[in-house]
């Protein structure tokens, strides 16, 4: 069996393990998939240094091998900080007026994945297979192959492929996809991110592509691009439901809420994840039926994220507003609308958070994913499911949306309050035997479409 390596921007070191949520899971796979073969994890290691080493930190950790290098603040105020998620990021979240273009930030972005490459080829032996991860890294496999490597190398985007007429608006545009072709294997995450790449790469590039099997042939080069939806890590996450902590805080919520419905979003504080139009979705759903304030408590969990870029700064500020708004229209002396969650909670603690919510409300703009809505459909109980409100824009629509209006989740426009009020409406008045035909099926996918069948279906794919 060749050994795996895997390539990512950070590297889930244990000390860092076992945060909550899909992150978790991901790391989990990983390190399994990398146990299994003696692996080889690289990445940045999340420090700072004014003259880091050019050689990177080496140490073992349960059968994985684990290589870090520092970055200089400069590296990470123009590679992290700037083109990766102050260009790439809104980009491929459809959001062109949160995209910044500066050609500083672009070389910079170039300099660190070179640096990568640089660190990295040395420490891949012949017959390994190389696994590359999202958008931070799309080229550096051309840079490995540089630099002498030859062996089968995947990547994997964690986040959406825009639309081409989207995409051509990114300087070099077509530089930056030519170095992702040096890949053999390309994954997405659902089959609308995997045709607006081939679509690209037809159109703007004039390459040879076949729809059906997603083969591209380029200048003498052949990649295969597919889709592989990503899943959570199934028995783990139900494990953590049957501890102390979990039931704890599902008997926390189910005292704290009064026998009224709760209705939970867990959320990194992300302009994608379509926030401050669910509050708005939510304030309409109030407006429409004031009375039910008396049925309805709305939990938003929160945690903050990337809070150097000022259009993070913004949303916290939005929906902190926006929330209060609310709250002073609505609260009584003994109740309050919503409680918004400014921190970030174990899995234990979310999984009982999910458990005690009758409603799932997940409304992102655009996902790649969106491993919440599974995490709370896993939660359920079987005897009393809650139902999951999901943008039809998250690439999870695809698996839970079911094949017509009474299967799987509501499917909603989070860009519309009307529509969200309106799930929530429906939602709240849904009978039993409705919510139990809704959850089974999405239960079954999320069940065995987990993680680690993500991780064996690419990692099989790509050692051919």
């Amino acid at each position: 069996m060749s050994r795996l390596v895997v390539i990512s921007n950070r590297v889930a070191v244990p000390k860092a393990r076992g945060a909550a949520g899909a992150q978790g899971g991901l790391a989990g796979a990983l390190n399994s998939a990398l146990k299994e073969t003696g692996g080889l994890w690289f990445g940045w290691s999340g420090e700072e240094a004014e003259v880091p080493s050019p050689e990177p930190t080496v140490a073992e950790y349960d059968g994985v091998t684990m290589a870090t290098i520092d970055l200089e603040p400069q590296d990470v105020d123009e590679y992290y900080n700037g083109y990766a998620n102050s260009t790439l990021w809104p980009l491929f979240h459809y959001r062109l007026d949160l995209t910044e273009y500066e050609r500083e930030t672009g070389r910079g972005y170039e300099r660190v994945n070179e640096l990568f490459a640089d660190s990295a080829a040395p420490l891949i032996r012949p017959d390994d297979l190389v696994w590359v991860h999202d958008y931070h890294l799309m080229p550096l496999g051309d840079g490995l192959r540089r630099r002498g490597v030859r062996n089968r190398m995947g990547f994997f985007l964690h986040i959406p492929w825009p639309p081409t007429r989207l995409f051509v608006s990114l300087p070099y545009h077509e530089r930056l996809v030519m170095t992702l072709l040096a890949y053999d294997l390309i994954g997405f995450q659902c089959d609308e991110w995997l045709e607006s790449f081939l679509h690209y790469c037809r159109k703007e590039l004039g390459a040879e592509v076949d729809e059906a099997s997603g083969r591209i042939d380029f200048e003498g080069k052949t990649t295969v691009a597919r889709a592989y939806p990503i899943g959570i890590d199934f028995d783990h996450f139900s494990a953590e439901g049957q501890t102390g902590e979990a039931r704890q805080t599902e008997q926390r919520v189910n005292s704290s809420t009064r026998h009224r419905t709760t209705m939970i979003g867990v959320d990194r504080l992300d302009y994608s994840k379509g926030l401050p139009e669910r509050l708005d979705g939510i304030g309409r759903f109030f407006d429409r039926y004031p009375e039910r304030v008396n049925d309805l408590v709305f939990i938003q969990i929160a945690p903050p994220s990337r809070e150097d870029i000022r259009s993070y700064r913004k949303i916290r500020a939005e929906l902190e507003q926006k929330t209060g708004q609310i709250n002073g229209a609505r609260s009584r002396i003994d109740l309050v609308p919503i409680r918004y969650v400014n921190q970030g909670h174990s899995m234990a603690e979310l999984y009982g958070a999910y458990r005690a919510s009758k409603i799932g409300l997940v409304t992102p703009l655009r996902d790649g994913m969106n491993l919440v809505a599974k995490e709370y459909v896993a939660a359920q109980d079987p005897k009393d499911p809650g139902v999951l409100i999901l943008s039809r824009f998250a690439g999870a629509a695809q698996q839970l949306g079911g094949g017509d209006a009474s299967e799987g989740a509501i499917l909603v426009n989070p860009h519309s309050p009307d529509d969200i009020a309106a799930g929530i409406r429906d939602a709240l008045d849904m009978p039993l035997d409705e919510r139990k035909a809704r959850w089974q099926p999405m239960f079954e996918c999320v069940r065995d479409e987990s993680v680690q069948r993500w991780t064996a279906d690419f990692t099989r794919d790509l050692a051919g």
